[in-house]
Formats: structure tokens, C-alpha cells, sequence
């Protein structure tokens, strides 16, 4: 790979303050440290009405820019808080949006949040429907309990949650290194 790869971090969050959104945003400076252009898609600003199959995504407010940009990332952050054991509608809205065009061959990494003490199920659902629409989700995932005690304005205080957020966008940046390497490999074999 030639020029760094774009991790793209999403946030299903509409709330003001959103743990969420600070989660994400850690693990995109984490991604930037670690070579990568970033780029944030914060849903809780996106003109995204309710997924309709029927209308043209391009009736549909903001769809076809946050399409292009998820589409353009070599690596995906996903973050969502945790809302009655899975993730919440927002991202779920903006998930029906996606395919395979937006996601196939494209590395993810999972962040969650919870207001309370759970969030496994959570990230399985996500792992489940992210390989659903053909992302290649690493192993790296992380999980934050009790927000409200984790965070002093924009800062993760906890050490041992903040070094999990990196190691996601890190293994995000690392995979999306040897994806292209990978791509530039098979394409020079082809040009032979």
C-alpha cells in the first residue's frame, strides 16, 4: 500500500455527549498514531430517515455521501451503546442501508458501550451482521461497562479499556496493510 489507508470510524449514537462517539474518536486517533487517514461518520448529525427499500437512496437525505465514505475505507470502527442486549437503532437504521458494496473486502473493528454492566451480546451481534454483509471483522474487540465512571470529559480514564480501544484500530490498520499488500501482490502477478 502505497498511501495510508482510510479507517472510517462509525458511530450509532444520537445522543448529546455520547460515550460512543468519544469511544470512536479514541480509537480513530489510535488508528491516525498508528499510520492511517481517518475519517468519522457520527450518525447522531446524519439526515438518514428510516431505511425504506423502495425509495432511492438518493431521496433519502444523507445516504449516499455516508455510503461513499464507508464504501471508500480500506478499515471500519464500528461503535454502538448497548441498548437492551444488542446494538442500537441508529446503527441498526444506517446497517440497512450497507451491502456488500460498502463492506466486502474491508477490515472492521467493534466498540461497544453500556450504560450498565453488559455488552457480549452486543458485539456479537455486530460481528454476526457485519460477516453477513462480507466484512472481514479481526479478532480485537472491546467493550466498555459503566461508561459514566470511564470517561473525564473526551478522556478514557481507565488504562487497561483505553490500551483495548487502540489494539482495535491498531489490528484495523495492520489488516488493512496486508489486504492491500495482498490486492498489489495479485495485481502484479496479473500484469505479468
Amino acid at each position: 500500500m502505497t498511501s495510508p489507508p482510510l479507517v472510517v470510524g462509525v458511530t450509532g449514537s444520537r445522543r448529546d455527549g455520547s460515550y460512543t462517539r468519544r469511544t470512536v474518536e479514541h480509537a480513530l486517533a489510535a488508528a491516525e498514531r498508528a499510520g492511517a487517514d481517518t475519517d468519522h461518520v457520527d450518525l447522531g448529525t446524519a439526515d438518514l430517515p428510516l431505511y425504506d427499500p423502495d425509495r432511492d437512496a438518493e431521496d433519502a437525505g444523507d445516504a449516499v455521501d455516508l455510503l461513499a465514505r464507508v464504501r471508500a475505507a480500506d478499515g471500519v470502527i464500528v461503535g454502538s451503546p448497548v441498548y437492551h442486549d444488542s446494538y442500537s437503532s441508529t446503527f441498526r437504521n444506517f446497517h440497512d442501508y450497507c451491502g456488500w458494496d460498502e463492506y466486502e473486502d474491508t477490515v472492521v473493528g467493534l466498540v461497544v458501550v453500556a450504560g450498565g454492566g453488559t455488552f457480549s451480546s452486543t458485539l456479537d451481534h455486530l460481528r454476526i451482521t457485519m460477516r453477513g454483509v462480507h466484512a472481514d471483522v479481526v479478532p480485537q474487540q472491546a467493550g466498555i461497562r459503566n461508561a459514566s465512571d470511564k470517561f473525564d470529559g473526551d478522556d478514557l480514564l481507565d488504562e487497561d479499556l483505553a490500551d483495548r480501544v487502540d489494539d482495535v484500530a491498531e489490528a484495523v490498520v495492520a489488516a488493512a496493510h496486508r489486504r492491500a499488500a495482498v490486492d498489489d501482490a495479485v495485481g502484479a502477478r496479473a500484469d505479468d
